[in-house]
This record gives structure tokens, sequence and C-alpha cells, in this order.
């Protein structure tokens, strides 16, 4: 039952991503996201609002540092419970060794 229901769940996940992806305009076409008033405000008015001479500095450090701040926060997060589980994997297999040869 258990199966079953996870598989009816990843289903609804697949067709709600297949509908959203359908509708996606195609690359180049004026209505994109990519094509809106933010980019056009970004290159015209970030040096002027932060001061950077770098717009991508700009837009990163300035217009989008919370979302960089998370995006930072996951990566850490995610390199910390790697070290974690190598740390304990490492003294796990020392610990076995000792107990082989001692």
């Amino acid at each position: 039952m258990k199966k079953i229901f996870t598989f009816a769940i990843l289903g609804g996940l697949l067709l709600v991503l297949l509908s959203s992806i359908s509708e996606i305009p195609p690359l180049g076409e004026e209505k994109n996201p990519s094509y809106n008033e933010i980019s056009e405000y970004y290159t015209a008015e970030s040096a002027q609002d932060t001061g950077a001479q770098n717009i991508i500095a700009a837009i990163i450090t300035d217009y989008r540092a919370f979302d960089t701040l998370g995006e930072t926060t996951v990566l850490f997060t995610g390199i910390a419970a790697v070290s974690a589980m190598i740390g304990i994997s490492h003294h796990k297999g020392k610990k076995e060794d000792q107990e082989h040869h001692g």
C-alpha cells in the first residue's frame, strides 16, 4: 500500500513538472522571463544603485544577497554533513582495525 501511495505522489509530481515545462516559452521569444524589465533595470542602474563596477558582483551581493546567503547555507550544510559522515566512517574503520589487531 505504501508503494502505491508513493508512486501516485511521484506520478502527480511528474504531471505537474511536465505541464510546467510545456508552458515555458521557447528560448529567444520576447515573452521569455529572461527578457523582462528586471534584467534591463539591472544593466542600466546597477552601477548607480550599488556603486559596484562589476554588474555580476552587484547582482549577487546587493540585489540577490538573501538568495545567495541561502545557497551558501545549503552548500555549507551539505559539506558539513558529508564531512561528518566521512569522519564517522573513518573513525569507525580505525576502531574496527584496533579490535582485529589488538
